[in-house]
């Protein structure tokens, strides 16, 4: 993991694919315990450290996980984000569509498509499946993509979600003939050979819980180097 953001109420850190925010029945050590013990070192704290865990990310994803240092900041930051208040940006690498998508769509904000789908959770096959309409045990998904560049056999996307749904960037860009590079449960051609997809938590923006000031920062990118054509090649 990476720190990128810390202070007497919130941490911010970019967790690496394969990485747990909480812990599972796998029994590997999970992030949330890898930022206790960070706090713990730096600060020479005694006895237990709090840490609340506000939001989650899939395994196989990359970037920025969001904590809360105190109970105060906990309450105010799962509010906000329940109620939208927490703005997210993922770039994705996805397999290409049969029909191309188009890098100068006029939506609003400029630039950017907007999807919408009905998301119904399987528990036991861990997954979503997408419907164009509503069906019984459905949630409303939407969230808004813009495409940043054309790689030889991959489009790079910028997604914002606009609500926050089981696997809800994984299965609606599935729906829509882009499943992302990687995500074989989703419909992706082949493996990435480190078991991660290629989706990044990129960016996070929101009002600090008890100062009020921007939070806005970036998280690195995974494994990032330029290619022969100086594209920047990930995953």
């Amino acid at each position: 993991m990476t720190v990128v953001y810390e202070d007497n109420h919130v941490i911010i850190v970019s967790k690496e694919s394969g990485e747990i925010v909480q812990g599972d029945k796998t029994g590997d050590v999970p992030l949330s315990e890898a930022v206790k013990q960070y706090i713990k070192e730096k600060y020479a704290k005694p006895g237990a450290v709090f840490l609340g865990t506000v939001h989650r990310l899939d395994r196989p994803v990359s970037g920025l996980v969001v904590f809360a240092r105190t109970s105060k900041a906990l309450a105010r930051l799962n509010k906000m984000f329940a109620e939208g208040q927490v703005h997210k940006t993922y770039w994705a690498i996805v397999e290409k569509p049969k029909a191309p998508l188009n890098a100068s769509v006029a939506s609003e904000p400029a630039g950017y498509t907007e999807i919408e789908h009905w998301l119904v959770r399987n528990e036991k096959q861990n997954k979503s499946y997408a419907y164009d309409h509503e069906v019984p045990r459905s949630k409303r998904a939407r969230l808004r993509y813009r495409l940043l560049r054309h790689l030889d056999h991959y489009d790079l996307l910028e997604v914002q979600l606009m609500t926050g749904r089981h696997h809800q960037i994984r299965c609606q860009l599935s729906a829509i003939g882009c499943p992302i590079k990687g995500d074989l449960k989703y419909g992706a051609r082949r493996s990435n050979p480190d078991g991660s997809i290629s989706l990044h938590a990129r960016h996070i923006e929101f009002e600090h819980p008890v100062s009020h000031q921007l939070i806005s920062v970036d998280a690195p990118l995974p494994n990032a180097h330029s290619s022969t054509k100086g594209d920047i090649v990930f995953w």
